[in-house]
């Protein structure tokens, strides 16, 4: 990824960007900046919508609880995202929070909440985890917001598993050693690729039988330690961009 600038704020707009645009900024925005940062007129501003780059821009106050950004030049080109898929099985509430954060943090490409038998919260906000999406992006220079699938049970996700994805499988069971190792000398890069990621409880026996039955699927230990899901899901994402991703030499 390129050098960005830490200091400057930065903020998501979902609209198109060139040089010379002025962008109206949401009432929400509007107030953050102004009254919240405090920004004055004139004040640089990063902004991007996950299509078009990073661009520079001024913040204008338009009215009293109004306020536009125009936009000068690039800072950044949009740059290709990872294409490894973050699958899990959800949690409840600020924990569910995190895992996503995280995720997005660690180049997670899309983001599917997948239900298992054992599945803690089977209401999924999408809508607040759209949210949390954006803020990691904002908060960690991320140009691309992976997109949030509507929930969607095992048994239907496998029975739709595409031909040309490899499925890593975080798997307590799986044979100790060198995940990082491992995972290369399985997958060639580039690859397309997903993790998964169970609940707390595991997968039940039905539910292994159907994952280590599919030919696409890699079996992945993430260590002799027990990890809360949200804990695994930065250990494996970790790991798996470390073997075939965007931290792989």
């Amino acid at each position: 990824m390129s050098r960005y600038d830490f200091s400057a704020q930065r903020l998501y707009v979902d609209a198109p960007m060139a040089a010379g645009t002025h962008l109206p900024l949401e009432r929400d925005q509007a107030n953050y900046l102004l009254n919240v940062l405090r920004l004055q007129d004139g004040a640089d501003v990063l902004v991007f919508n996950g299509r078009d780059g990073e661009w520079r821009a001024r913040l204008a106050q338009t009215g009293k609880k109004t306020a536009e950004l125009i936009l000068d030049t690039q800072a950044r080109a949009q740059e290709p995202a990872s294409d490894i898929h973050y699958l899990f099985a959800p949690l409840k509430h600020a924990r569910l929070d995190y895992m996503v954060q995280k995720a997005v943090e660690m180049g997670a490409a899309r983001l599917r909440p997948v239900l298992t038998r054992r599945t803690q919260a089977h209401r999924v906000n999408t809508e607040r985890m759209s949210a949390n999406v954006i803020e990691a992006a904002e908060q960690c220079g991320i140009l691309t917001l992976p997109p949030v699938d509507e929930p969607v049970s095992l048994e239907r996700l496998l029975a739709n598993w595409p031909q040309d994805r490899v499925l890593i499988f975080c798997d307590e069971d799986a044979p100790a050693g060198d995940p990082v190792a491992q995972l290369r000398a399985q997958i060639q890069r580039p690859a397309k690729a997903a993790v998964l990621i169970g609940p707390e409880g595991g997968f039940d026996a039905g539910e292994r039988a159907l994952l280590m039955g599919m030919e696409q699927t890699i079996a992945m230990t993430l260590g002799p330690r027990i990890l809360r899901a949200d804990t695994a899901a930065v250990a494996a994402m970790t790991l798996v961009q470390a073997a075939i991703g965007d931290l792989c030499a």
